[in-house]
């Protein structure tokens, strides 16, 4: 029997990799697609939608920064040599992944990561998304449930059938897009999509997972992750 060649493009998605360097940047190999995505907002006010605003040029390498002072955002300008940068990893074992707070519905239940909020709001809406699980027996709950959850970059939302246990998860191109939030003047994490393996200084492997998102504005206490601090900065 002829054995499958795999196609090019196979083999770069699994050379992509992200590695944290030692208070420093982070190394990008495997031709990661980099785009700049903004959160916009609908006419109540509400977090609702994603749009690619940017693609760069696709290369092999990156050096993305991290401590947030680069003047050439999102890449690294060297501006963490220039001040005391610490970039300690604090995430450990990241045993929150282990223990969601868990809201069980009749057609959904919600684990929530909270140490992973990122702050990007999607899940206010239509009550909340905490409300919505609890009411999934209604269609347009679940499904607006659902659409809260697969636009939580961080993945700290994550909704699954209570039947199959199953997480409910958009399909994410391999790919980070550069988080940007116009209406309230903030620049946001990068947002790592798609199952791209993230390396500590270490060289540890951290829990792959579709959605990640890690901290660019050197402030977080969950490094190399965001938590949120950014917002107001």
């Amino acid at each position: 029997m002829p054995v499958a060649r795999r196609k090019p493009a196979d083999v770069l998605k699994d050379s992509m990799k992200i590695t944290v360097l030692k208070n420093g940047p982070f190394l990008v190999t495997g031709g990661v697609p980099i785009k700049v995505m903004e959160i916009r907002k609908d006419r109540e006010g509400y977090c609702r939608t994603w749009v690619e605003t940017e693609q760069y040029p696709v290369q092999e390498r990156y050096i993305l920064c991290r401590c947030g002072r680069s003047k050439n955002k999102p890449f690294c300008d060297g501006s963490h040599t220039t001040f005391d940068f610490n970039g300690t990893e604090t995430a450990g074992t990241e045993t929150y992944l282990s223990y969601p707070e868990i809201t069980r519905g009749p057609a959904l239940h919600l684990d929530d990561y909270e140490p992973l909020c990122a702050r990007a709001r999607f899940c206010v809406r239509a009550g909340g998304i905490w409300k919505l699980t609890e009411q999934s027996d209604s269609p347009e709950a679940r499904e607006t449930a659902i659409e809260e959850a697969g636009n939580c970059p961080s993945g700290r939302l994550v909704v699954r059938g209570p039947d199959t246990g199953k997480p409910i998860e958009p399909e994410l191109e391999k790919s980070i897009a550069v988080v940007e939030y116009p209406a309230g003047h903030e620049h946001r994490p990068l947002w790592v999509r798609g199952g791209i393996p993230v390396v500590s200084s270490e060289g540890k492997t951290y829990a792959i997972r579709n959605r990640v998102t890690l901290c660019r504005c050197g402030l977080s206490h969950n490094m190399p992750f965001c938590d949120g601090r950014h917002a107001g900065q």
